[in-house]
């Protein structure tokens, strides 16, 4: 940390080129809005860039000046500047007008599908709607299959439920939002990710490390964010496709529609089926679970003169049979598996404009009520859980609006009721809390400084600080560094809901104490010209230390599943280095390497968590043909060998096999697109790795050593696919 400090001093000290920063608006009937895809063209010096989504963007000035920026967007008058050295690291706001009598220009740009926003001064990596759609990306859980950050993995070969992990940590430890409103928490954690189809999804947002200390005190590991697709520039209808060689078939559908000049609304629906049982395996057992998922969403949207408001309504079922194949059931005692969520919840935003420009009043509220009940055997888990929240928000500048600051209050009203066989734990939580934050944003360095104080109605008053820095070290380079603390109160029922696929004994903590961690980290991202076109060059690395965790132990006693506090023992080392670079104009490659070390103390020993490997590759290649009807995608990840627990196989022997294998899977996708249609088929695991005998004692699950939860690889081979993707577009709708 001290070398990456001293580095970044250094940098700092050096004569490097200038950055100048700024947003760039449209004014249309009197409405203000950030522009998307504004381009702003460097006239003499020739080169430019274009606005993100919020009309933000970042231009490296030529060295020689003064020159002339030109601003323009299609439906919009352009306009001009001129720079001289004065308005080096300068930070402006431009306006264009309307304009009518503008004859039609056609506007093409090239945006990348997954970048890191040099804007912000968090390492927040962005994945737009353009990259979710170069895999099948039917629900969240594959949302990430070309992406090396985020790791999902299948928990057991039962119930075909997934968990996310970032830094090698389980995905407990990030904290899940979509729209800055919490997602997937309390009994949503174990089998929530297949409740939120992608096609929902207009971008998601990976923060590293901490976030800020706005969006809660349970971001230990990181933060995702999801952008769903907005009721004002959503498609007048979109449907989608799906069907696989397993026998899963998906329908998605979504529309926007404008209720007049300030009203608008979105409905999404979402329905899936997998009704065909497989045993490729030949165990015995259904290789996947069948059931159904269904889906509901419809939000709206106010935009007024003072004010601006969402509010929305959703709800999902999910229902899944697993288990022994229906030829073992038809004969006697049979093991059942069988998984029912249902979930209802509704959200609103409101946001209020202050007579002083830049300053405003926004609340979140939130209310969920989530059913969970699951049957593994013999064992049965049953939860509730009415969970509301709501945050309140004052943000403004102090003399300009290079020192900004947010102050609020948030509450959290959360009451859950649940046991497993004879163990229940049930608890009323009441957490009020208060935060501030400030934000400097000046030529070379930004800065967010945060803290926040919560009380637990039940462990009492909770600090919570944390500080996020960026350095421009130049006009290609930014540094970044991060630190602060975080917590959670466990819930190791559901938490750990998939390990009820085993006949070992659960023993329970003796009580439940929050967890607490502290994250240091940073990051290094470099752009630079290959080939003659953008290359991007990203380090980070992080390290998370816990002050107590509740670890689940399957070393200390082979015959139990131990919950325990440890203390000052359990900690993550976390690296990854990402090239991304394109070929030939329309050939994008990304590469990327990670290492994991996470350790805590099982069996009495300090040793790797189980089912983590310490290396992985990952690539990922894109083509889009020069008329851009074709696409093709190829994302190969690489996985090294993972700490695996030792297991009791029958009374006198135990695995040798505790070191999994090194594989690779492979996913391939090629699209064809017509004018409202396109068609897409692909590949899943093209190399056909499977993990041999994923379930032990699979023939007796009644006994003492039946295990359903040491996975570490595919339990299926190879999956082949097809879609349909249908799109009546929005007129006159905005980049």
């Amino acid at each position: 940390m001290k070398f990456i400090i001293m580095l970044g001093i250094l940098f700092l000290a050096l004569d490097a080129g200038a950055q100048m920063h700024g947003v760039v608006y449209g004014v249309q009937k009197q409405e203000k809005s950030a522009l998307y895809g504004a381009k702003i063209k460097v006239l003499n010096a020739g080169g430019g860039v274009i606005t993100n989504e919020q009309g933000e963007f970042e231009l490296i000035l030529p060295k020689e000046l003064p020159d002339t920026l030109v601003f323009s967007a299609m439906g919009y008058a352009p306009d001009t500047m001129v720079v001289t050295k004065k308005d080096r690291f300068a930070i402006v706001e431009v306006i264009l007008y309307s304009e009518q009598l503008l004859p039609e220009v056609v506007v093409s740009i090239k945006k990348n599908t997954t970048s890191i926003s040099r804007l912000k001064t968090l390492h927040v990596e962005e994945i737009s709607s353009g990259e979710l759609r170069k895999a099948a990306c039917c629900n969240l859980s594959e949302s990430f299959e070309t992406n090396a950050s985020v790791d999902v993995n299948i928990t057991d070969a039962v119930s075909g439920a997934k968990r996310i992990q970032m830094m090698g940590l389980d995905g407990v430890y990030t904290q899940l939002q979509f729209e800055n409103i919490p997602f997937l928490n309390g009994l949503e954690s174990s089998f929530g990710l297949n409740s939120m189809p992608g096609t929902w999804i207009k971008s998601i947002q990976i923060t590293k490390g901490t976030g800020t200390v706005v969006n809660g005190y349970e971001s230990m590991a990181g933060l995702i964010n999801l952008e769903l697709q907005k009721p004002e520039d959503m498609d007048v209808f979109y449907l989608n496709t799906y069907a696989n060689r397993m026998g899963r078939s998906e329908l998605n559908v979504h529309s926007g529609i404008a209720l007049g000049k300030k009203w608008s609304t979105g409905v999404f629906g979402h329905a899936s089926t997998h009704p065909i049982e497989m045993d490729w395996n030949k165990d015995g057992f259904r290789d996947m679970p069948n059931g159904t998922n269904l889906s509901f969403l419809n939000r709206y949207k106010y935009s007024g003169e003072h004010m601006e408001a969402q509010f929305g309504i959703s709800a999902y079922s999910d229902e899944r049979i697993g288990g022994q194949i229906s030829a073992i059931r038809n004969s006697g005692d049979f093991y059942n598996v069988s998984l029912n969520a249902k979930n209802i919840s509704a959200f609103a935003k409101t946001g209020f404009f202050m007579k002083k420009p830049g300053h405003s009043v926004g609340v979140v509220y939130h209310y969920k009520h989530q059913e969970q009940n699951s049957v593994f055997g013999l064992r049965n888990y049953s939860g509730t859980e009415d969970r509301a929240y709501v945050n309140a928000i004052y943000d403004g500048y102090i003399g300009t609006t290079i020192h900004k600051f947010k102050v609020g209050a948030s509450m959290v009203v959360n009451n859950i009721e649940q046991r497993i066989d004879t163990l229940n734990d049930d608890r009323f939580q009441l957490v009020p809390g208060v935060f501030g934050e400030y934000t400097y944003t000046g030529a070379r360095i930004s800065a967010v400084l945060g803290i926040r104080g919560d009380h637990h109605n039940l462990y009492g008053y909770k600090v919570t600080p944390r500080a996020h820095l960026k350095f421009i070290l130049d006009e290609f380079t930014d540094l970044r560094l991060t630190g602060g603390k975080g917590w959670r109160v466990p819930n190791y029922m559901i938490d750990n809901n998939s390990l009820l696929a085993t006949s070992r004994v659960w023993v329970a903590p003796d009580t439940v104490i929050p967890e607490e961690s502290w994250n240091l980290g940073g990051s290094l991202v470099r752009e630079f010209k290959l080939f003659g076109q953008k290359s991007t060059l990203s380090m980070d690395y992080y390290y998370t230390y816990f002050e107590n965790q509740l670890i689940v132990d399957r070393d200390q006693d082979l015959q139990k599943i131990v919950f325990k506090n440890i203390q000052g023992v359990s900690f993550s080392n976390s690296f990854q280095a990402e090239w991304s670079f394109t070929v030939l104009k329309r050939l994008d490659v990304r590469l990327a390497y990670k290492y994991l070390d996470v350790r805590s103390r099982f069996g009495n020993l300090l040793q790797q968590r189980v089912m983590v490997p310490k290396n992985r590759g990952f690539i990922n290649l894109g083509y889009v043909t020069r008329n851009k009807r074709w696409q093709f995608d190829l994302t190969c990840s690489l996985y090294g060998k993972a700490r695996l627990p030792v297991v009791q196989l029958d009374s006198t022997h135990t695995s040798t096999d505790n070191t999994s294998e090194v594989y690779a899977l492979l996913n391939g996708q090629v699209s064809y697109k017509l004018k409202r249609i396109e068609l897409y088929v692909g590949g899943e695991n093209l190399t056909n790795y499977t993990q041999k005998n994923p379930i032990i004692s699979s023939g007796t699950p009644f006994d003492n050593y039946f295990n359903a939860t040491r996975i570490w690889a595919p339990v299926y081979g190879i999956n082949v696919y097809a879609g349909l993707r249908y799109t009546i577009e929005k007129k006159n709708k905005q980049l």
